[in-house]
């Protein structure tokens, strides 16, 4: 049952940061909704750039179209570099028809739900006690969220470490971080 509520839990926790950094942050600060709004009908899969490997991984999936989808996501997207890194074939392997469910596994891992900016990932961060924010994914998995300098740095249960690189790009039906590696969800 615990397991359950900790998604809930999380993302009403995240709902309220971003309502709280909007007030701290004063009349300039943008809350997730706002954001999403001044997309201007742009989905999540119609921002991705057309050729890069992620958006050709989250066709071959399926997932393409949740992600043109009402939403809201936050879809952490590695960069075609982050693919390259993976071991030789991997990547082809998983967008082959019978490996399509560990190709959605693995893609299902950088989406979470709802719109989570960087700055409620900071706030989260921030406020926690041991300085480390848990988040879980769409895949049923969580990712770790911690501060290295003033970047924020991700990583996955086997200790695979991705940066959010640049600025939240808002849509339509959720926000997309750019990530510097592919999180590999932990095995069954």
């Amino acid at each position: 049952m615990k397991r359950k509520l900790l998604p809930l839990a999380l993302m009403a926790a995240l709902a309220g940061l971003s309502a709280c950094n909007k007030e701290a942050q004063g009349s300039k600060a943008v809350s997730a909704d706002e954001a999403v709004k001044e997309a201007n009908g742009k989905t999540i899969a119609a921002g991705l750039s057309q050729d890069s490997r992620f958006l050709a991984a989250a066709k071959a999936a399926g997932i393409d179209a949740t992600l043109a989808g009402p939403g809201p996501y936050t879809v952490l997207v590695p960069d075609d570099a982050a693919f390259e890194k993976m071991p030789a074939g991997t990547i082809e392997q998983m967008m082959k028809p019978e490996s399509r469910a560990e190709l959605s596994q693995l893609l299902t891992y950088h989406i979470l739900p709802g719109t989570v900016l960087a700055a409620d990932i900071g706030k989260a961060i921030d406020d926690a006690e041991d300085k480390k924010a848990v988040l879980a994914t769409m895949g049923g998995k969580t990712l770790t969220f911690a501060r290295e300098g003033d970047r924020i740095v991700l990583s996955d249960s086997a200790g695979t470490k991705a940066t959010l690189a640049g600025p939240d790009e808002t849509r339509s039906n959720g926000v997309v971080h750019h990530i510097d590696a592919v999180m590999m969800p932990p095995k069954a």
